[in-house]
């Protein structure tokens, strides 16, 4: 199975070699790195191509100028699906998704899963150090959604996960709109409104030390209303007798 990690990455040259020794480390002879640069003005995208030329295997995709996680990661898979990989996978470019999981997350995949998501809350998961207020909005925030939604995912903002490309490749990219945990939630809702089986594996997420986090208030309210906006929506195409084919995810043996 040849995977592509897809690394979105906007000032992390503190961070971008570390993390792309790593992973190509975890991925061995079995996958490639792409790093989605938007155009960081502290160097990353040099970095990267430095250790790129050192290692092989890792490819550079500079855009030119900041336009948001979830653009990246279309981009990304619009560019791993033309290459024909059997899956893709999206992951944190600060350490606080550890490279040591990303052979676990692809096991799923290649017993035949769809999306292979790293969970924090599941049996084995968790957020180590976080205070008890982000735990409750990150928590709130994803059973809010599996409400709504009736995804049967207890993590859907998760920035950790798997997909297949059989299942990416049916998804019209160009329709997924949002951007940070709104992203993460709707690619949820492709992958499983096209028969796609998802599978939710323990993970650990660790806060980065070093570098500034990109999210912000607005990417929350993004996500609030969005969900609120697929649940109308979604209740719509039930009363006018719209198929559902959705299947619900299961646990993942730990």
């Amino acid at each position: 199975m040849q995977v592509l990690v897809v690394l979105p990455t906007y000032n992390e040259s503190e961070n971008i070699e570390a993390i792309l020794r790593a992973v190509k480390h975890h991925l061995g002879e079995r996958g490639d790195i792409l790093v989605v640069d938007d155009g960081s003005p502290d160097g990353t995208a040099l970095i990267a191509g430095k250790v790129a030329g050192e290692i092989g295997g890792i490819y550079v995709l500079r855009r030119p100028g900041k336009e948001g996680l979830g653009s990246a990661y279309r981009e990304g898979f619009r560019w791993g699906l033309a290459q024909s990989y059997d899956a893709i996978m999206e992951m944190d470019s600060d350490f606080s998704h550890d490279p040591a999981s990303i052979p676990t997350l692809l096991e799923p995949i290649a017993e035949g899963f769809d999306l292979s998501i790293g969970s924090r809350y599941v049996p084995g998961g968790g957020n180590p150090g976080w205070p008890w207020y982000r735990w409750a909005i990150s928590r709130g925030g994803n059973l809010y959604a599996d409400f709504l939604l009736s995804l049967g995912v207890k993590d859907s903002t998760s920035g950790f996960r798997a997909y297949s490309t059989s299942v990416l490749g049916k998804i019209d990219l160009s329709k997924i709109k949002a951007e940070g945990y709104g992203f993460q939630i709707e690619m949820v809702m492709a992958v499983l409104d096209e028969g796609g089986r998802a599978v939710e594996v323990p993970i650990t997420f660790t806060d980065r030390e070093t570098g500034t986090s990109k999210m912000s208030s607005k990417i929350f309210i993004e996500a609030f209303f969005l969900v609120a906006w697929w649940s109308l929506r979604k209740h719509a195409g039930k009363a006018i007798g719209r198929q559902d084919k959705r299947k619900v995810s299961t646990p993942w043996p730990t």
